[in-house]
């Protein structure tokens, strides 16, 4: 039984496996309607169950038609229609019984320890759809989309990154490392990655690099990522975080100092982090990036029932 927690945890082999599984699955899904299901649906009779406790539009639909187009079924819960939580039923009780009743588990929370605990209790698979320090489902789909795109492999690519440092770009990092492709940050200084993030990349002899200067950070950049840098359940002064990113919105003015194919990403929803000018314009592949989640994530699937060929 294997989990999809974190990215760091994940063996860079099996990263690797799972890429070249959604690719050929996507190709072969070409002239397949939506929810058709993949040639000898592979889960079929297996059952996901779905928790949601933070809002979800992407991870939602994407998982639904993964698992749909693998033969599977999926049910879907809000932890404020359970048991679960105080004065109510445990969560190792509550393990136990989505154990039984289901074959794989997708959690999406707003607290690690509840997924570390789930982990614990659980006799089936956990996915980690997002949580407070990684979006590994993401930035696997992401770093397919790259390859997809560039149509060569992201170690010979230079990726920046520009925004605030949260959990999709924790996942970011983890990917660099694992996939070995040069990471830029660029961020103000008091919104850089946490140093235990920071101090995993040096134990893994790796390095990314950090700037203060947008400008300097898309320098040579094939792709630029960016996220929305003021989140639903951000607990800081918005109206102070906005003038401190001020300087690094994504414009076409910051794209002319990446290289001239320089491809924008934005895992969405978006707010005021990058202008219509760049969002819209060719150089934006956002809705593909989306797309792709739902044929990674199948990848994903198969890895954790132990399915994948």
């Amino acid at each position: 039984m294997k989990h999809f927690i974190h990215l760091k945890d994940v063996p860079a082999k099996d990263l690797r496996r799972i890429l070249i599984d959604a690719k050929k699955r996507k190709k072969k899904r070409s002239k397949l309607s939506t929810l058709q299901v993949d040639k000898n649906a592979p889960l079929k009779g297996k059952l996901l169950i779905q928790m949601f406790e933070k809002s979800s539009l992407r991870t939602r639909l994407s998982f639904y038609l993964a698992i749909k187009q693998l033969g599977g079924g999926t049910i879907t819960l809000r932890s404020n229609e359970l048991h679960l939580g105080e004065g109510g039923e445990s969560l190792e009780d509550t393990a136990k019984i989505l154990s039984t009743y289901g074959d794989g588990f997708m959690l999406r929370t707003d607290s690690d320890e509840k997924v570390n605990n789930f982990k614990r209790y659980l006799s089936i698979p956990i996915i980690n759809g997002l949580s407070p320090l990684s979006h590994p489902t993401q930035v696997l789909s992401d770093v397919f989309t790259v390859e997809e795109i560039k149509k060569k492999p992201i170690s010979k690519l230079n990726i920046t990154w520009i925004g605030d440092s949260n959990n999709v770009l924790n996942s970011l990092i983890a990917a660099s490392v694992k996939f070995s492709f040069k990471l830029n940050i660029g961020c103000p200084k008091k919104y850089e990655p946490k140093k235990f993030i920071l101090d995993w990349v040096k134990d893994q002899n790796k390095k990314i690099y950090i700037f203060n200067d947008a400008r300097k950070a898309v320098i040579n950049a094939d792709i630029i990522f960016s996220d929305k840098v003021i989140s639903l359940n951000d607990k800081v002064n918005k109206k102070n975080k906005i003038k401190d990113f001020k300087k690094f919105k994504i414009n076409k003015s910051l794209m002319s100092y990446a290289k001239k194919d320089c491809t924008f990403l934005h895992c969405l929803p978006r707010g005021l982090e990058v202008d219509n000018s760049v969002f819209k314009s060719k150089k934006s592949k956002v809705w593909l990036q989306a797309l792709n989640r739902v044929h990674v994530q199948k990848s994903i699937l198969l890895y954790c029932f132990g399915k994948l060929r």
